[in-house]
Protein backbone atom coordinates (compact mmCIF):
# COMPACT_ATOMS: atom_id res chain seq x y z
CA UNK A 1 0.00 0.00 0.00
CA UNK A 2 1.12 3.51 -0.77
CA UNK A 3 0.08 6.48 1.72
CA UNK A 4 0.98 10.04 1.73
CA UNK A 5 1.85 12.42 4.65
CA UNK A 6 -0.28 15.88 3.96
CA UNK A 7 1.19 19.08 5.08
CA UNK A 8 -1.66 21.83 6.22
CA UNK A 9 -3.39 23.28 2.78
CA UNK A 10 -2.37 26.31 1.86
CA UNK A 11 -5.62 28.73 1.40
CA UNK A 12 -6.35 28.45 4.94
CA UNK A 13 -2.23 28.71 6.22
CA UNK A 14 -2.33 32.07 4.07
CA UNK A 15 -5.38 33.10 5.70
CA UNK A 16 -3.28 32.50 9.31
CA UNK A 17 0.05 34.42 7.87
CA UNK A 18 -1.87 37.21 6.53
CA UNK A 19 -3.35 37.81 10.09
CA UNK A 20 -6.32 35.81 9.94
CA UNK A 21 -7.91 34.31 13.34
CA UNK A 22 -7.37 31.04 14.08
CA UNK A 23 -9.52 27.87 15.68
CA UNK A 24 -9.83 30.56 18.73
CA UNK A 25 -11.13 33.38 16.68
CA UNK A 26 -6.96 34.85 17.94
CA UNK A 27 -5.11 36.54 15.90
CA UNK A 28 -1.82 34.54 15.79
CA UNK A 29 1.13 35.40 18.36
CA UNK A 30 4.19 35.90 16.29
CA UNK A 31 7.70 35.20 17.42
CA UNK A 32 11.21 34.65 16.23
CA UNK A 33 12.69 31.40 16.08
CA UNK A 34 15.86 30.32 17.95
CA UNK A 35 16.19 26.93 15.36
CA UNK A 36 15.22 24.69 18.17
CA UNK A 37 12.13 22.24 17.48
CA UNK A 38 9.56 25.34 15.70
CA UNK A 39 8.50 22.88 13.01
CA UNK A 40 5.97 24.61 10.36
CA UNK A 41 2.91 22.29 9.21
CA UNK A 42 2.71 23.87 5.77
CA UNK A 43 6.05 23.13 4.53
CA UNK A 44 6.85 20.72 6.84
CA UNK A 45 10.30 21.87 7.59
CA UNK A 46 11.65 23.43 10.73
CA UNK A 47 11.72 27.27 11.31
CA UNK A 48 15.36 28.34 11.28
CA UNK A 49 16.98 30.62 13.76
CA UNK A 50 16.00 34.09 13.43
CA UNK A 51 13.31 33.26 10.74
CA UNK A 52 9.54 35.04 12.11
CA UNK A 53 6.75 32.51 13.20
CA UNK A 54 3.55 32.31 14.34
CA UNK A 55 1.73 29.92 16.94
CA UNK A 56 -1.64 29.59 16.90
CA UNK A 57 -4.70 27.22 18.14
CA UNK A 58 -5.69 24.89 15.00
CA UNK A 59 -8.24 22.40 14.70
CA UNK A 60 -7.64 19.53 12.05
CA UNK A 61 -11.28 18.85 11.79
CA UNK A 62 -14.13 20.30 9.62
CA UNK A 63 -16.95 20.34 12.56
CA UNK A 64 -17.02 20.83 16.25
CA UNK A 65 -17.37 17.30 17.96
CA UNK A 66 -15.97 15.84 21.21
CA UNK A 67 -13.38 14.14 19.40
CA UNK A 68 -11.96 17.37 17.19
CA UNK A 69 -9.28 18.46 19.02
CA UNK A 70 -7.58 21.46 19.18
CA UNK A 71 -4.05 22.75 19.81
CA UNK A 72 -1.06 24.71 19.24
CA UNK A 73 1.10 24.24 15.84
CA UNK A 74 3.83 26.38 14.20
CA UNK A 75 3.61 27.88 11.26
CA UNK A 76 6.68 30.10 9.03
CA UNK A 77 5.17 34.35 9.57
CA UNK A 78 6.41 34.15 5.74
CA UNK A 79 4.68 32.65 3.19
CA UNK A 80 6.65 29.00 2.52
CA UNK A 81 6.05 26.70 -0.30
CA UNK A 82 3.61 23.74 1.31
CA UNK A 83 5.52 20.56 1.12
CA UNK A 84 4.87 18.08 -1.56
CA UNK A 85 2.76 14.47 -0.98
CA UNK A 86 5.48 11.90 0.29
CA UNK A 87 5.27 8.21 1.34
CA UNK A 88 8.62 9.53 3.02
CA UNK A 89 8.48 11.02 6.74
CA UNK A 90 8.85 14.80 6.43
CA UNK A 91 11.68 16.39 7.84
CA UNK A 92 9.72 17.88 11.04
CA UNK A 93 9.60 14.26 12.23
CA UNK A 94 12.73 14.55 14.47
CA UNK A 95 11.63 13.12 17.63
CA UNK A 96 12.15 9.73 18.94
CA UNK A 97 8.31 8.85 18.62
CA UNK A 98 4.70 10.16 17.96
CA UNK A 99 1.58 9.46 18.58
CA UNK A 100 0.11 7.98 15.44
CA UNK A 101 -3.98 7.51 15.52
CA UNK A 102 -6.63 6.46 13.04
CA UNK A 103 -9.75 8.30 12.71
CA UNK A 104 -12.80 7.55 10.69
CA UNK A 105 -14.77 9.00 8.13
CA UNK A 106 -16.85 10.91 11.04
CA UNK A 107 -13.73 12.47 12.08
CA UNK A 108 -13.93 10.26 15.36
CA UNK A 109 -11.21 8.56 16.73
CA UNK A 110 -11.24 5.16 16.39
CA UNK A 111 -10.75 3.41 19.24
CA UNK A 112 -7.24 0.86 20.00
CA UNK A 113 -5.85 2.66 16.46
CA UNK A 114 -3.84 5.17 18.34
CA UNK A 115 0.04 4.35 20.36
CA UNK A 116 3.62 6.05 20.88
CA UNK A 117 4.84 4.68 17.55
CA UNK A 118 9.31 4.68 17.13
CA UNK A 119 9.15 7.58 14.18
CA UNK A 120 11.44 5.16 12.22
CA UNK A 121 7.95 2.92 12.22
CA UNK A 122 5.35 5.45 11.48
CA UNK A 123 5.07 4.48 7.64
CA UNK A 124 4.49 1.24 8.67
CA UNK A 125 2.03 1.59 11.19
CA UNK A 126 -0.13 3.88 8.93
CA UNK A 127 -0.04 0.90 6.59
CA UNK A 128 -0.78 -1.48 8.66
CA UNK A 129 -3.83 0.91 9.93
CA UNK A 130 -5.38 1.16 6.44
CA UNK A 131 -5.50 -1.98 6.27
CA UNK A 132 -9.01 -1.83 8.50
CA UNK A 133 -12.01 -0.49 6.71
CA UNK A 134 -12.90 2.24 9.62
CA UNK A 135 -9.66 3.72 9.39
CA UNK A 136 -9.83 7.10 6.80
CA UNK A 137 -7.12 9.08 7.58
CA UNK A 138 -4.20 8.95 10.06
CA UNK A 139 -2.55 11.69 12.45
CA UNK A 140 1.18 11.96 13.34
CA UNK A 141 0.91 13.94 17.10
CA UNK A 142 3.83 14.78 19.37
CA UNK A 143 3.90 11.81 21.96
CA UNK A 144 5.06 14.42 24.50
CA UNK A 145 2.51 17.46 24.25
CA UNK A 146 -0.14 16.04 21.63
CA UNK A 147 0.54 18.47 19.08
CA UNK A 148 -1.22 17.95 15.37
CA UNK A 149 2.10 17.10 12.80
CA UNK A 150 0.92 16.01 9.87
CA UNK A 151 -1.79 13.91 8.22
CA UNK A 152 -1.34 10.61 6.68
CA UNK A 153 -3.75 8.90 3.81
CA UNK A 154 -3.66 6.45 1.29
CA UNK A 155 -2.19 7.57 -1.97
Amino acid sequence: MTIQFKALSTEPVRALQRGGPDAYGQTPERKISDGDGMPCRHCLKNIADGDAYLILAYRPFPNFQPYAETGPIFLHAQECERAAEIEGLPEILESPDYIVRGYGRDDRIVYGSGGVIPTEAIAARAETLFERDDIAYVHVRSARNNCYQCRIERA
